[in-house]
């Protein structure tokens, strides 16, 4: 008989609620309500609003009842990494959780620095430096509002926030632990002692659970109140790109990922951490995978930029679709001028546009006269520096990967997926779209045992969803514009 399952996947501008008929060969996929997300501004801060997601999640599980029925085989959830919440000894929620763009990190990193070497950080947990990695969160609250961590009874990420207000039960899930930058894979837990180092009290971390372990029942008034008679929660990988990179269809080894969305998260698949000079070097990271595997990655500013564009762009009374912004894209000209998407000029909300031009302006490039142009641009350059990061990657793996997977939502941008190809010069196979709630609801299925491996879970994955190739164009036009990016990357590390 096909069994029903339920995938919560939340991201930094929206969340949904889908559900999985899995036939046991294949899986179909039927989004049942979708809500917006974002950060909200209050008093010169960034912060989620957990509560109103929460009761989303609820409006999800209600309608999963009346359009599946209320026989569940299982519920699972996927966030975003690095954010968390605090609890009281009494369980109740202590502030609102910040998001990670929020300007409180700034200058964390040099401050643990100081405390402890960048060179022992990464010895102790492999993961890439960045301001926004949970630790630099903490210590940010330790350094400025100490009183919240004095009080605070338990530490949660995000989705074991929400597990726990589902089922009661407190644990941190394998793949959002490893984003926090405090979890150590060689002892595979908590990294405490370098808490303790950072002035950050360590008993209030939860035990950490892998990928596919069942968490119980729903709280039995959640339950009834949805009109949902079995279905227990399960972890997946509960960190999205996790969840993502178990939906990749790989049939070669080597083969790197882009998770593609509002980052670009590129990387390989490996069996253990790497941990090298060479990776510190390159600011790879390690984040936990599923069925024992590692995502050996770095992190790169994806649609992001596009995104805010658009919202700059509707405020001013001009609202433009993706699709549009797509097309306007295509008819500007090509390989005019580019940027760092990764620039700290990019990172907060604001008017990506004007960003845009003025770093174009301050490099001495052509400024984008218009939309379209200025879309080109991010689009162009975030191609450029997948390329840059493929290298990286191949330099510290010592091979060459010869075809690029991609996977998200992202993939519905085909532009980007043929710059991608042209930038690279590698083969790129997109798909599936719905790569993460795919993976969610795989590792709930391989969880119950109707599945027994990653191999069967990627086999599921290709029976179930299209996958196109994107074939490299371009040649020399493509080789020039990125020996000029490289340039203007080397120029703009100089100058910082």
């Amino acid at each position: 008989m096909p069994q029903t399952y339920l995938a919560y996947d939340l991201g930094a501008s929206s969340g949904r609620a889908v559900i999985g008929h899995f036939d046991g060969s294949a899986v179909e996929l039927e989004e049942i309500h979708r809500f917006a997300n974002g950060p909200i501004s209050v008093a010169g801060s960034l912060y989620w609003d957990a509560l109103k997601l929460y009761d989303e999640m609820l409006a999800g599980l209600r309608k999963c009842a009346r359009v599946s029925g209320p026989e569940l085989s299982g519920i699972g959830i996927d966030t975003w990494g690095v954010d968390f919440a605090l609890l009281d000894d009494t369980d109740e929620l202590l502030g609102n959780p910040h998001c990670y763009r929020d300007a409180r990190v700034q200058g964390m990193m040099r401050r643990a620095f100081s405390r402890v070497s960048r060179e022992e950080i990464f010895e102790l947990t492999g993961l890439q430096f960045l301001e926004i990695n949970t630790v630099y969160q903490l210590l940010s609250l330790a350094e400025k509002n100490p009183q919240h961590l004095r009080i605070a009874s338990t530490f949660l990420m995000m989705p074991d926030l929400f597990n726990f207000w589902l089922t009661g039960l407190k644990v941190c899930e394998f793949s959002n632990a490893t984003t926090t930058q405090f979890y150590n894979p060689r002892t595979g837990g908590w990294a405490s002692d370098l808490l303790e180092r950072l002035g950050i009290p360590a008993d209030m971390l939860p035990e950490i659970v892998p990928p596919g372990t069942p968490l119980g029942p729903l709280r039995p008034e959640i339950a009834a109140d949805a009109g949902i008679r079995s279905g227990g929660v399960i972890a997946p990988a509960c960190h999205d790109t996790g969840s993502a990179v178990a939906a990749v269809p790989f049939s070669d080894a080597d083969a790197a990922y882009i998770s593609s969305g509002t980052w670009a998260l590129l990387g390989a698949e490996l069996p253990v951490p790497t941990a090298t000079r060479a990776a510190l070097r390159h600011n790879f990271t390690n984040e936990g995978g599923v069925c024992g595997t590692y995502r050996f990655l770095k992190n790169i500013t994806g649609l992001w930029i596009v995104q805010e564009c658009r919202r700059i762009w509707e405020n001013q009374g001009r609202a433009y679709s993706f699709a549009e912004l797509v097309q306007m894209a295509e008819a500007a000209p090509g390989l005019t001028s580019f940027i760092d998407p990764d620039h700290a000029d990019f990172l907060e909300p604001g008017d990506m546009p004007t960003r845009i031009r003025r770093f174009c302006r301050r490099t001495e490039q052509p400024e984008p006269a218009t939309e379209g142009a200025v879309i080109r641009c991010a689009l162009e350059s975030l191609a450029l520096k997948c390329r840059c990061v493929l290298e990286d990657l191949e330099s510290v793996l010592d091979r060459r990967l010869h075809t690029i997977h991609v996977v998200g939502g992202g993939i519905r941008n085909t532009l980007l997926n043929q710059f991608t190809a042209n930038a690279s010069g590698r083969p790129v196979v997109a798909g599936p779209a719905e790569a993460t709630a795919l993976g969610n609801i795989l590792m709930q299925v391989y969880a119950r045992g109707e599945i027994d491996s990653l191999a069967g879970i990627r086999e599921v994955v290709r029976n179930s969803t299209e996958i196109v190739t994107f074939e490299p164009g371009g040649g020399d036009a493509w080789e020039d514009a990125y020996a000029r990016f490289r340039q203007l990357l080397n120029v703009e590390a100089n100058v910082h």
